[in-house]
């Protein structure tokens, strides 16, 4: 799951990310309203945190922007605690409210609701079946994959063994495992075949195959698609 937060006090903004990458959750930030729309735009983004009192525009503001084209949820931030900001950041679209300071378990308790809210609710972007990571995007749905923009075509099975990885980022399958879920079938001498096709997948997606970006090794166990 894939978050932005979003505050113009940079420590409060480690400090969450801190509280949500023990959580295996990915972290995006940003530091004022515009950047978090310009975030959220090049990214595939859950769960938006946000602070209402920035510059150049507030989180409030930021937030009505974003819902305009996409609908996630959002757990406003503010140090003002009176009842008036709880009910005007729920009542123009906010999905939480948590004030300063905060602990950081009823951050995540929160965090944790709003989203199996949202995945529930069948609205999440995960379930549309666009995955991606960095410049990397896999789109299921057309069956397209695109590298910093441009569209990259793959064979079948190449197809299958980057979406099994990209579709659980930072998760290292074994051969056997690849072979056994791509081919279907109990993996025997399999090893030569998938590297066959992992050398392959590289030599089209990577701007260096030999110092690869995304598709890595991680030796004497399998490989995995790493999280930009």
């Amino acid at each position: 799951m894939n978050i932005l937060i979003c505050d113009d006090d940079k420590e409060i903004v480690e400090a969450i990310a801190i509280y949500l990458t023990a959580e295996s959750y990915h972290v995006y930030k940003a530091y004022d309203g515009k950047e978090a729309i310009e975030v959220i735009m090049e990214n595939d983004i859950q769960l938006v945190i946000m602070d209402i009192m920035m510059p150049r525009l507030n989180g409030i503001s930021a937030m009505l922007k974003i819902r305009e084209q996409k609908n996630i949820p959002f757990i406003l931030l503010s140090a003002k605690s009176e009842d008036t900001d709880k009910i005007s950041g729920l009542t123009l679209g906010a999905d939480d409210y948590v004030t300063k300071p905060f602990h950081s378990l009823e951050l995540i308790a929160r965090v944790k609701s709003q989203l199996r809210r949202y995945t529930e609710l069948g609205s999440a972007a995960i379930k549309t079946g666009v995955y991606r990571t960095g410049g990397l995007v896999m789109d299921d749905i057309q069956k397209k994959l695109t590298v910093d923009g441009d569209e990259v075509k793959l064979t079948p099975v190449q197809y299958k063994i980057l979406l099994l990885l990209l579709k659980n980022k930072g998760k290292v399958f074994s051969i056997d495992e690849i072979y056994e879920t791509v081919w279907n079938e109990m993996a025997y001498h399999s090893d030569n075949t998938v590297a066959v096709h992992i050398r392959n997948i590289r030599e089209k997606i990577e701007i260096n195959p030999k110092e690869p970006k995304y598709l890595k090794v991680v030796w004497g166990i399998g490989y995995k698609i790493e999280k930009i």
